[in-house]
């Protein structure tokens, strides 16, 4: 998190004050390393630092966090236009605001029993674990975390990268590509970055159409909103589901309008029309926001096992922004190509992610990080063949593995835990 706001700051100093395009470039390319980064730290930090029941509610605040940047991007953009020539070095210099919180943040929180764990500092990892639950009773959660810890450094010595193409560790593979591959083929992204010249090929003047990102930038903090007091109830996959059919009937919806309203002479939508259309992407962003959104960074990195994990994400970081990348680059061409039918191409993306869900997607709600190979993994229809389960002959158990000696904790006193101790 120290680097991501560290290129963040750089990359909002050279974006706001470039004077030419070389310049901004290198800016933006700073901007596109700090997000890698921060999308690699933050989703693992929360899943490793949160009790299981209530991971999912604490990683949507991620979802929640996108969503207000978003909104507050749309926002700044749309005052900013009015401002001329030098609106878009507002825009720029705005981010600095995010840039220096992610930066602070990195020096005030405290490193994950985990990773302290894997460094050996373990009377350190049971104080952070006493602060982070607010009481004393923590030797059972802390015992688990060792024992997955040496399980981990005894079944995979080897690279992490490596590791990732083992037999037995396919499914989480496959999970750390198709998640972020899926997001970017839902189509949201070329919502969020063309929305204003979408808006404007359904009528709404230039001015109009900026404010119209305004409702989407709502929505997306509403998906996010909803999602928080869902995802630990209805589950990960009903969630996903669900919202996958909602945004599959909105890209159908958005298509057919574009194909009915636009048609020969006619260039522009008609007014209800145009109000139609932007319903329907509002409804689509909310939807992506309760669900693709965040999910797809909050499930890879709480079912990768200790031993990849670290190497799993970068895997869904890399995979997330080379599509991005290539939707970002080939939407609008697409666009001009295709018409309306490049909602239909989306439509059918969303088609595959509502198989991919309801067949393939386990359910994750209340399951301890370091038990998803054992009880997720393992009683899969059809991922279990790839991972052997702990009562069955070849999987790695605990009893089977040699065990270092118990880390003796000295006695703690009684703690009491205040706002930012952390």
């Amino acid at each position: 998190m120290r680097t991501a706001g560290a290129l963040f700051i750089a990359g909002t100093i050279l974006g706001t004050f470039a004077h030419n395009l070389p310049i901004l470039i290198i800016g933006r390319l700073l901007l596109g390393c700090g997000l890698g980064f921060s999308n690699q730290a933050i989703p693992l930090y929360i899943s490793e630092i949160a009790p299981a029941r209530y991971r999912g509610t604490l990683n949507m605040f991620f979802g929640i966090s996108i969503g207000l940047g978003i909104f507050a991007g749309n926002l700044v953009s749309y005052l900013a236009s009015s401002v001329r020539p030098s609106g878009w070095r507002i825009t720029q210099a705005m981010t600095s605001f995010p840039a220096f919180t992610i930066t602070l943040a990195g020096f005030a929180l405290a490193d994950t029993p985990t990773f302290l764990i894997r460094t050996n500092k373990h009377e350190q990892a049971l104080q952070v674990l006493r602060k982070l639950r607010g009481h004393n009773d923590v030797m059972a959660e802390f015992e688990d975390l060792l024992k997955a810890t040496q399980i981990a450094e005894q079944v995979e010595a080897q690279n992490s990268y490596r590791a990732l193409f083992r037999k037995r560790n396919a499914p989480q593979f496959m999970m750390a590509i198709l998640f972020p591959l899926f997001q970017q083929f839902s189509g949201n992204d070329a919502i969020v970055f063309y929305g204003p010249f979408l808006f404007r090929a359904a009528g709404l003047g230039e001015r109009a159409s900026l404010f119209s990102t305004l409702f989407t930038g709502i929505s997306v903090l509403a998906g996010s909103v909803i999602s928080i007091f869902s995802i630990d109830k209805a589950g990960r996959k009903t969630l996903l589901l669900l919202s996958t059919l909602i945004m599959l009937f909105c890209m159908v919806a958005a298509g057919t309008i574009f194909a009915v309203g636009i048609k020969g002479a006619v260039t522009r939508l008609s007014g209800a029309a145009s109000g139609f259309e932007l319903a329907t992407v509002c409804l689509y962003l909310a939807s992506f926001s309760a669900s693709w959104g965040p999910l797809a960074w909050i499930i890879p990195s709480e079912i990768l096992s200790q031993n990849i994990r670290s190497a799993g994400q970068s895997v869904t970081v890399f995979t997330n922004m080379l599509f991005k990348f290539v939707i970002a680059q080939t939407f609008l061409s697409m666009l001009c190509s295709f018409k309306f039918a490049t909602f239909f191409f989306f439509a059918g993306w969303l088609f595959l992610m509502a198989i991919f869900a309801l067949l393939f997607v386990p359910e994750t709600k209340a399951i301890p990080i370091d038990e998803m190979v054992d009880r997720v993994w393992g009683t899969h229809w059809f991922w279990r063949y790839f991972v052997t389960a702990p009562q069955k002959a070849g999987g790695p158990r605990l009893a089977s593995v040699e065990m270092k000696p118990s880390f003796e904790p000295p006695i703690a006193a009684p703690i009491t835990v205040h706002p930012g101790d952390l």
